[in-house]
């Protein structure tokens, strides 16, 4: 079996995709709640270290840092 690589799920995706940046964390989970994103979309931002993130590629990458580092991976 090939192993899957990391990815996030495609609301999170498009949410990124969506959001000006840069953006604090604050702004992140702040319009994630706003746009109704599932529970889990809105634990990984809330797990994020505090700070900015100037481009979506550094956000994605941080989250999926995340992800690798807690064992979770998206369905």
């Amino acid at each position: 079996m090939i192993p899957l690589s990391p990815s996030l799920s495609p609301s999170l995706e498009r949410f990124l995709a969506d959001m000006e940046y840069p953006a604090m964390k604050d702004d992140l989970t702040r319009e994630a709640a706003r746009d109704g994103l599932p529970d889990e979309d809105l634990a990984a931002l809330h797990a994020l270290p505090d700070g900015g993130y100037d481009a979506r590629c550094r956000l994605r990458d941080a989250l999926l840092s995340l992800q690798h580092s807690s064992g979770l991976v998206a369905a």
